[in-house]
């Protein structure tokens, strides 16, 4: 894909600006809505929203991933497929399927593009404060939940310097002898899982550099009058979605 890599995009707007807390509750709002009603009106009314902070938080055009063509072709395919299998109304639950989908993961990107990841962990664990009443450890919990996001850009960026390195290899015939003849895909996986490796230790040194997990989610951050706002904002937009999918449903 072509685009910005996962990475936080600098900028002072009010997406920018929003407790990252209340980013994921976004997050877990709108994957509700979808899960409970997927209709095309409650698609709609997300793709508005996705839209729109898009806009607010100054994303720009080059940003935003291309996929590759074979991707859209797959996806065109399986419509057609479920089209002539099931008739319009199986396409058309594909198509949603498909929309769905691709509305889910710029949700996500929107978050990452917008949060830095330092942000994350104190969120999440403060989201997560009521299991603290039954003694679980929110803390590690957050702590790991925030390297698997933080680690979606590095794990794109490895790929990315592997497949550099795998197309200028040199090609030689697979008898000749030369070491670049004896290049597997194997080869590739294992250097992929020393790169992590070597990733990891790097990642524990620093939290341990820093005074170890508690420290990452000792922030005391949380919502303010911006987020009110956006929790408002929220709300009504998941209410028209809401409406617009029973009206339409009660017209059928």
């Amino acid at each position: 894909m072509n685009g910005l890599p996962l990475r936080v995009i600098p900028g002072d707007s009010v997406i920018h600006r929003l407790w990252a807390g209340t980013k994921l509750i976004g997050i877990g709002l709108i994957g509700i809505l979808l899960w409970v009603l997927p209709s095309w009106p409650a698609l709609i009314v997300v793709a508005v929203v996705v839209a729109a902070v898009a806009l607010l938080a100054g994303i720009p055009l080059r940003a935003v991933p291309k996929p590759p063509w074979w991707l859209w072709a797959l996806a065109g395919a399986s419509v057609a497929l479920s089209t002539l299998v099931a008739g319009f109304a199986g396409g058309l639950t594909t198509a949603r399927s498909v929309v769905l989908g691709l509305l889910v993961v710029a949700v996500s990107v929107l978050v990452v593009w917008t949060t830095p990841s330092s942000e994350l962990a104190p969120a999440i664990a403060k989201l997560m404060t009521p299991l603290r009443w039954l003694r679980l450890p929110v803390d590690e919990w957050a702590v790991v939940i925030a390297l698997c996001l933080r680690s979606l850009p590095l794990m794109v960026d490895e790929l990315l310097t592997l497949r550099a390195v795998h197309r200028l290899r040199p090609h030689s015939a697979q008898h000749s002898g030369h070491p670049s003849a004896q290049l597997t895909l194997i080869d590739m996986v294992v250097a992929a899982l020393s790169s992590a490796l070597r990733r990891a230790a790097e990642t524990g040194e620093a939290i341990t550099a820093r005074g170890g997990i508690g420290r990452l989610t000792a922030a005391n951050a949380g919502p303010r009058r911006i987020d009110y706002a956006a929790f408002a904002v929220m709300a009504v937009f998941l209410a028209a979605a809401i409406a617009g999918s029973f009206v339409i449903k009660g017209a059928m």
